[in-house]
């Protein structure tokens, strides 16, 4: 089950965000509903590790297995989702994670992948388009220059 619930007031996720980096470009996703971009990863299930959900995300989305090198982020965000325009407060741990055992992953700039009947399409953003995109969350479009030794507490409003 889902760390996620619904209130009368919106809803809360907690979730887990993979950073995968390759020469000077950084993995983002689209689901087929999403005019934004984010980083792979999803909703931890109830009784499951942030390192373990991260890990099994990657497995379903991407057929890949990574190694996690450390956690970046845990940023607390509150936004409204731009399609269903439900208000949400999501908690989401971010870890850089190494796929670099995963040849296959880097020899297309974008690729489709599908998970339970879900179209996901995959691409690798240079650093310098970063800035100029459409994603969420917005902090990556700085911190991703300058990627933390240490987990940082971050809160977004948006």
């Amino acid at each position: 089950m889902d760390i996620s619930f619904k209130t009368k007031e919106g809803r809360f996720n907690y979730r887990v965000g993979a950073i995968m980096i390759h020469e000077q470009k950084v993995l983002m996703m689209k689901d087929e509903g999403s005019s934004y971009f984010y980083v792979p990863g999803g909703r931890v299930k109830m009784n499951e590790t942030a390192e373990t959900a991260v890990l099994r995300e990657l497995k379903e989305e991407l057929g890949i297995d990574g190694e996690i090198i450390r956690p970046l982020w845990l940023n607390q965000s509150f936004f409204e989702e731009d399609i269903t325009h439900e208000h949400f407060h999501e908690l989401c741990l971010y870890y850089l994670v190494d796929i670099s055992k995963n040849d296959g992953l880097f020899t297309d700039n974008t690729f489709i992948s599908k998970d339970h009947e879900h179209l996901f399409r995959f691409e690798w953003i240079s650093f310098d388009r970063v800035s100029q995109e459409y994603l969420y969350p917005s902090f990556l479009k700085e911190k991703i220059f300058h990627l933390p030794e240490h987990l940082e507490i971050l809160c977004e409003y948006e």
